[in-house]
């Protein structure tokens, strides 16, 4: 049977404005339909943009944590929260699901490192140092996509990995993505994007910036939105982006990241977290090998937080 270890969905923020429950629901990924695989890990994104909330984030991010926590006490017998790398072991060996905290776009935190610390109490073991929005981090993919990190963002990046912490570059300005390249001491993430020599999207990563993650011995997760995955896409479409990463010596560095409850149109034959297996068939079939589909599938992620995820 397969294991699954997932980057990033948007369930959290979905369970908060649907009111629907994380053990069954009509979303992209519930804990029932995760039972199907021998082992699954999913790092939960805390996220919301002041577009459409009313209340001061860091306030919205409190909520989100709450109901985090209320969902995994409710479904306490599926699933348990986990840290480290060992806790996902652990959590597997005991017949549970782990469920990862991660916040999306540290404007979330006001940017501010004590309230990084406040988070990192809480579990949160990944942040995207910016969303779309432009914040005191850093530029965007989508604004001011020429401006890197700012000292503030080089300051907020280091905290992060002196407290065991993914730093997510998804969503990233391209000067941003180099900044944190050059700062970083261990693996970074990113955590939901695909790559832009099949897909020419900003939200993915260059041939240059997946080579400087493969030396960065990083993960990227990759994304299941169809808009970042290609044009009419299908699971063979998801295979080229894979293939194109394996091609640039990056098996060790490709891991999964679906963007779930975050997205709307999705590959051909994918509707939900039950439909990866699919995914792992066509790899299989196409003579891959257990132990490529096996890395992709959880065993990279896996290694870089416990690089990263020490303590």
């Amino acid at each position: 049977m397969l294991r699954v270890f997932d980057g990033h969905c948007d369930t959290i923020s979905h369970c908060c404005r649907s009111g629907i429950s994380l053990r069954r629901n009509e979303g992209h990924l519930d804990l029932e339909r995760t039972e199907k695989y021998a082992g699954w890990a999913q790092f939960f994104a805390i996220f919301a943009s002041q577009k459409w909330e009313k209340d001061p984030l860091w306030q919205v991010a409190q909520g989100q944590y709450a109901v985090f926590c209320r969902e995994l006490e409710l479904n306490s017998d599926l699933v348990t929260q986990c840290r480290t790398a060992e806790e996902i072991k652990k959590a597997w060996a005991d017949g549970k699901m782990a469920a990862l905290l991660s916040i999306e776009g540290a404007e979330l935190l006001d940017c501010d490192l004590d309230k990084l610390e406040t988070v990192h109490d809480w579990g949160v073991r990944a942040i995207n140092l910016t969303w779309n929005h432009t914040n005191a981090l850093s530029g965007t993919n989508v604004e001011d996509n020429d401006k890197g990190l700012t000292e503030k963002g080089k300051a907020f990046a280091c905290k992060m990995q002196e407290l065991g912490m993914l730093i997510d570059v998804s969503h990233l300005s391209d000067p941003g993505f180099w900044d944190v390249i050059d700062l970083a001491q261990k693996p970074i993430f990113a955590s939901h994007s695909n790559s832009r020599a099949i897909c020419p999207h900003s939200r993915n990563l260059t041939d240059e910036q997946f080579t400087a993650l493969v030396k960065n011995g990083g993960v990227a997760g990759l994304n299941m939105c169809d808009e970042f995955v290609g044009e009419a896409p299908t699971i063979d479409t998801l295979v080229a982006h894979v293939e194109h990463w394996f091609g640039l010596g990056g098996e060790k560095n490709v891991s999964l990241g679906g963007d779930w409850d975050g997205i709307s149109g999705m590959p051909a034959g994918i509707h939900g977290i039950q439909d990866l297996g699919k995914l792992a068939e066509r790899l299989l079939q196409l003579n891959y090998g257990e132990d490529r589909v096996n890395g992709l599938f959880y065993q990279n992620l896996m290694r870089v937080v416990s690089e990263v995820c020490t303590m």
